[in-house]
């Protein structure tokens, strides 16, 4: 039997960022029985049971070790999650540095892989001599962003979103300033500051590892293989998601949301979900209750209490009843053509049904992934971080989406709203969108075979690990 090979990897914190980098460790144990994994875990207070739960399903040749909490009174308030989870990070690294010199002292470690958000631990690779690596969990066209980032940083003087031409990036489609991550939209900013410093990090790391797969951003793909660097491999490994990993047979023993999707016709409904830690204000719930009930559609939407906040949920969820926050009668009006879930959702089973047609969505990485897997086409609505981007991809580039535009009070009407969701659910425009789903949905699954690029692309990685390079 092989010898057993240690990779340590490294996730910042909050639930949607522990899940996408532990499926890959999954996959990588899956495929290569030989390596051995510990996942080392930081976290902003107590750990929340969502991760607790989903750490219990991991296989025995992963282990997790999780960090002392960082106080919520050390880090920054009222400030957006992105530099509450920097500065958790940041907090931790003493006691990253003790977990990693406490596991090299048993045993070497081939390599530190390290979310994002967690780049400044990959600074105690070269003493531990192991070979470092960003995983990086958006797709190919945010990262060539980041890497073109330090440059647009010294050619520009204005805000990006004051730019007046789209910013072209070598194999994306164009995009305009104003959907630039949020991080990115004032320079001034502590938050862009930070942004700028991870993009910096990134040509210093041995390999990136792309949550995305070669068929679905091949120009993108090859625009950074053939540009060079530096010394930076790039690893496209995705998709990596829940989808797949576990066996959910069961499910429908426990979730009433799943026997009411199977009494409904194919392609019929309309699943709403505003991913782990979106939130809408009172005005935009009232607007988008009143658009979903003016579409005529089936619907399923998970609901979450009000906020001024985009990502309110994001690191702390809210114990209050979002039902209570409905207009008037509209349960009564839509019971027998909507089903509302409080909070969270069984988001993959849910996107797995024949009778779901389409997907409100937020377009976070792992949402649009997903929805991509199982062919759904998307009515796009960003948020915060890196979604309109995404959002532009889907839209402008893949045409497998419609986006949503706000008003002038960054409010989305409900009219608005009710003519993009026929579109997608019942329109020519809709149906094309469709198709074109059905054959990405192709692609990722073939990216996932024995032969296929995105295994192939872990099969060489895992070679140079063996081999200590």
């Amino acid at each position: 039997m092989a010898k057993t090979k240690h990779i340590a990897v490294i996730p910042s914190p909050g639930f949607s960022h522990l899940v996408p980098i532990l499926e890959f460790t999954k996959r990588l144990v899956t495929n290569h029985p030989n390596f051995q994994v510990t996942c080392i875990i930081p976290s902003l207070g107590s750990p929340p049971d969502s991760s607790k739960s989903y750490l219990e399903t991991i296989p025995p040749n992963i282990n997790s070790i999780f960090l002392p909490p960082i106080n919520k009174q050390d880090i920054s308030q009222g400030v957006p999650p992105g530099i509450q989870i920097q500065q958790t990070v940041t907090l931790s690294l003493p006691s990253i540095h003790q977990a990693l010199k406490s596991l090299t002292s048993k045993t070497p470690l081939l390599a530190i892989i390290a979310d994002t958000f967690a780049f400044e631990a990959l600074d105690f690779a070269k003493e531990f001599n192991s070979l470092s690596y960003i995983y990086f969990p958006c797709s190919t066209f945010v990262l060539s962003l980041l890497l073109y980032l330090p440059k647009l940083d010294e050619e520009v003087s204005c805000e990006y979103k004051d730019l007046q031409e789209p910013i072209k990036l070598q194999g994306c489609v164009p995009i305009n300033g104003i959907d630039l991550p949020k991080a990115s939209q004032d320079r001034s900013h502590e938050g862009y500051k930070m942004y700028l410093q991870r993009a910096k990090s990134l040509y210093f790391v041995d390999g990136i590892l792309i949550n995305s797969f070669f068929e679905l951003e091949s120009s993108a793909i090859k625009a950074l293989e053939q540009k060079g660097h530096g010394k930076i491999s790039f690893f496209p490994v995705g998709p990596i998601t829940q989808i797949g990993s576990s066996n959910n047979d069961d499910v429908f023993d426990e979730f009433e949301c799943l026997k009411w999707l199977k009494k409904q016709p194919q392609n019929s409904v309309l699943y709403v979900s505003f991913g782990s830690g979106g939130t809408l204000s009172q005005r935009q719930i009232n607007e988008l209750a009143f658009g979903l009930e003016l579409s005529g559609q089936r619907f399923i939407w998970v609901l979450r209490a009000p906020s001024d906040s985009v990502s309110a949920a994001y690191l702390e969820a809210t114990n209050e009843d979002p039902l209570k926050f409905l207009p008037n009668g509209f349960l009564e009006r839509t019971k027998e053509k909507g089903f509302i879930l409080p909070s969270w959702a069984p988001q993959v089973e849910i996107l797995n049904q024949n009778s779901v047609g389409g997907f409100l969505s937020h377009c976070g990485w792992n949402s649009v992934l997903e929805s991509i897997q199982v062919g759904v086409p998307i009515v796009a609505w960003p948020l915060f971080a890196e979604q309109a981007m995404n959002a532009v991809m889907l839209s402008d580039d893949l045409k497998v989406a419609i986006r949503l535009k706000f008003g002038n009070d960054k409010i989305v009407e409900k009219e608005k709203i009710a003519k993009v969701i026929k579109c997608v659910m019942e329109g020519e425009e809709g149906k094309g969108m469709r198709e074109r789903m059905k054959s990405l949905k192709d692609c990722a699954a073939n990216a996932l075979k024995d032969d296929g690029s995105s295994i192939q692309t872990l099969s060489h990685l895992a070679s140079q690990w063996d081999l200590g390079k």
